[in-house]
């Protein structure tokens, strides 16, 4: 085969994976609008109903129990890929209207999802499911029935390396680091207004993801670190320790507090640890979280985090018994209820801007 050939053959697969690709990468996720429907009708008619139907009215009530209570101050905790499924302008919309003072998540809901979209990227659905080692010839990532460029991935790890790069080279908590990232999309570098890691810091919303590397940010902070080492000179590292004392000085300052957790794994444990790292740190005063709501698929009987019931973390002395709700279902089927539900109630209205991240300055 003559090199001519050669490359006609070559660039004719790459025609045809383009082709292909593209074909893939043709639905776009659509993130659900909670101001566009009022919920409150169905979640109250649910309220009449029995088994998951019941448990999220509950939950929706004990949710609009925290908006409602002036001494309360909010924590939205997520775990999962809900980010991903359609709920992104979901979360981006509790900050908006001041229905959230805190958030604890993964490192891939606040940089592979959010910061991702903010760059102007966007996820897919997979409505159709062919070989995953063809989608990995494509360049093509799955998260169940969700596809991800991953190229588009890849700007984002170089964003998040670059934002590094022009940093003083110092340890950070994974919250001052996102606070960054705020920032650098806040002075125009974003491609969309509705992002969370974009509102949180316009917001004083503080966002702590105590497993931070383990999502794309890694990627982009390992070469940051290894370039900088090349040059012999210094890099920013992140503090996890500083992560659970700056969360847990909020926890001191807050006094009541209320949980939306969405899954669990890490971030739920972070969130709950607080009550106890207070008391070691001679805060015998400090409540347990007074308000309590979770949704998850997790099975109970495997005896992880992720799946333990909010009883059970009454027994570690971390959250009460009297007002939590256990909400066993896929979360983006009822989470868009129960936020609608709370948003058209209007207990935000009339809240307190609490400016967590002024703590920090």
């Amino acid at each position: 085969m003559t090199t001519d050939t050669l490359n006609k053959v070559q660039d004719t697969d790459t025609l045809a994976n383009d082709t292909r690709k593209a074909e893939l990468l043709k639905s776009e996720v659509e993130h659900i609008d909670i101001t566009s429907f009022d919920a409150r009708p169905i979640v109250e008619a649910m309220g009449k109903m029995s088994f998951t139907s019941r448990d999220l009215a509950r939950a929706a009530g004990i949710y609009n129990q925290m908006l409602s209570d002036p001494g309360c101050s909010v924590w939205l905790v997520i775990a999962g890929s809900t980010s991903a499924g359609g709920c992104m302008d979901l979360y981006a919309e509790l900050v908006r209207n001041n229905m959230v003072d805190a958030i604890v998540a993964t490192g891939a809901s606040i940089v592979d999802m959010d910061f991702f979209e903010a760059l102007g990227h966007k996820h897919y659905q997979a409505l159709e499911i062919p070989d995953d080692d063809t989608l990995r010839s494509l360049y093509i990532d799955r998260i169940y029935d969700t596809y991800i460029d991953e190229v588009a991935l890849q700007d984002c790890d170089y964003t998040i390396g670059k934002i590094a790069d022009s940093l003083e080279p110092r340890p950070y908590s994974s919250r001052a680091f996102i606070r960054e990232m705020g920032k650098w999309l806040s002075e125009g570098n974003g491609k969309k207004d509705n992002s969370l890691v974009k509102l949180a810091y316009e917001h004083d919303v503080p966002i702590f993801c105590p497993a931070f590397t383990d999502s794309s940010a890694g990627f982009g902070l390992v070469k940051h670190q290894v370039d900088a080492m090349k040059r012999g000179g210094h890099w920013m590292t992140l503090d996890s320790i500083a992560d659970f004392r700056e969360l847990t000085d909020i926890k001191i300052t807050a006094g009541t507090t209320g949980l939306l957790m969405i899954g669990g794994g890490v971030p739920k444990n972070f969130a709950q640890d607080t009550v106890v790292c207070a008391e070691i740190l001679g805060h015998d005063d400090v409540e347990v979280h007074k308000y309590a709501v979770q949704i998850t698929v997790a099975d109970v009987r495997d005896g992880a985090c992720s799946s333990s019931t909010l009883q059970e973390a009454a027994s570690w002395g971390k959250v009460s018994t009297a007002l939590e709700q256990m909400v066993y279902a896929e979360a983006t089927s009822v989470l868009p209820l129960l936020a609608s539900d709370a948003y058209h109630r209007g207990h935000w209205r009339s809240r307190e801007k609490r400016r967590f991240a002024k703590l920090f300055d």
